[in-house]
């Protein structure tokens, strides 16, 4: 897979991850990786925890993987 901003630049470089947001392929210089605000709603992938230890509440936020563009539109654009 190739990164998508990349290519709009006709450059060919390979994708190193993918957004969470819009599913772009993006290389390292197009991605920013953090934890982002929490969403609210219905997703497709359900999450549970496995074994008597498990607490949701010691379920730390994961850090995310998102283009540039939708970095901006989450968190920088307050």
């Amino acid at each position: 897979m190739k990164c998508y901003e990349c290519a709009k630049n006709g450059k060919d470089t390979d994708a190193v991850g993918i957004c969470i947001v819009c599913g772009e392929g993006v290389c390292k210089d197009h991605l920013k990786r953090e934890k982002i605000p929490l969403w609210d709603g219905e997703f497709d992938v359900k999450l549970r925890c496995m074994g008597e230890s498990c607490k949701l509440k010691d379920v730390d936020p994961q850090l995310k993987i998102l283009c540039t563009k939708c970095h901006y539109a989450l968190v920088e654009n307050k």
